[in-house]
């Protein structure tokens, strides 16, 4: 009796959250961050829609330094650009361990200067990142606040130039990031800036910040090793006009013991470009040093066939 008499008193509380739950229940199976071209997706979407949403194939995987440095069309031993804004190893080691992609033959890992980095921030729409108890549309509030705006806005251009035609022709942008030229060596939005940047918030970091990502890349080893994926690792370059980050002389000395004791064949590139190729610090420009860069990459690659068939 209680209970009726609650649901009586209750009943419009009752049904406004019974209908918030089901509305979001079906907003969650369809999903429109991942489906809707109307919403911005995360770099892990854009792979997958960039390559008419296949799921498998051999990998490079890294952050956006890979993203910008690596052409796809344009290497003779292609490989599935899959750099991530923010990516991580532990990134990695979750794409892996919830098969959420099916890495065939190859992987090809990209490692730069922020890549083992654990207080690296991230993409909270990444599907590892999702709380499985958070209600979805409460989660990427965000996402449908920008999306409706958006859609609001081009609703009232298209009636104040009187064309309704284009009412609803709202559609996000889903490239990924690419770097142009070159940033300005000083002055606001300049390299310096970028590397004050980064001094501030993790050049002071020191082993203890990387030991997630260093126990990911033995995970991550161990996967390759039991499912016979042929893993390599390039050092991705860094701009010579700028100091190193203080943490990388360890780091990269730890990282490289770890891949040689494993016998993991490594590229390494990480001062092997001049200032020109870069836009910035951490990111090669598409116009002179990602042709390059893919060019290293692919000459390194293919000597690996050349050896095999000799």
């Amino acid at each position: 009796m209680r209970v009726l008499s609650f649901i009586r008193k209750n009943g419009f509380v009752l049904g406004l959250l019974a209908a918030f739950l089901l509305t979001d229940l079906l907003v969650a199976r369809w999903d429109p961050l991942t489906n809707s071209m109307r919403f911005r997706k995360n770099d892990f979407t854009k792979t997958l829609s960039h390559h008419n949403w296949e799921t498998s194939g051999r990998v490079f995987f890294g952050n956006s330094a890979v993203t910008g440095a690596y052409i796809e069309d344009q290497a003779e031993y292609p490989l599935v650009e899959m750099g991530l804004s923010y990516g991580k190893l532990t990134d990695l080691q979750q794409i892996l361990d919830r098969s959420l992609y099916d890495f065939k033959d190859e992987l090809v890992l990209g490692i730069d200067v922020h890549t083992m980095l654990d207080l690296m921030e991230t993409d909270p729409t990444y599907p590892w990142n999702s709380k499985r108890y958070q209600p979805y549309l409460y989660e990427y509030r965000d996402y449908f606040k920008e999306t409706g705006t958006g859609m609001l806005k081009q609703i009232l251009t298209s009636l104040r130039q009187s064309k309704p035609e284009e009412m609803f022709e709202y559609w996000a942008w889903n490239d990924k990031m690419l770097y142009f030229g070159e940033k300005p060596a000083e002055g606001p939005g300049s390299k310096q800036e970028d590397w004050l940047k980064y001094e501030q918030r993790y050049n002071y970091m020191r082993m203890p910040d990387f030991q997630k990502n260093l126990n990911a890349l033995e995970w991550v080893i161990d996967y390759t090793q039991a499912h016979q994926l042929e893993l390599k690792v390039v050092w991705m370059p860094y701009n010579p006009n700028y100091p190193l980050p203080g943490y990388m002389p360890e780091l990269k000395a730890e990282v490289d013991r770890i891949l040689s004791e494993h016998h993991i064949p490594v590229l390494d590139l990480l001062d092997r470009f001049e200032p020109q190729y870069f836009h910035d610090l951490v990111h090669i420009n598409r116009e002179l040093g990602a042709p390059l860069f893919t060019k290293e990459v692919d000459k390194w690659l293919l000597s690996f066939e050349k050896r095999s068939n000799s």
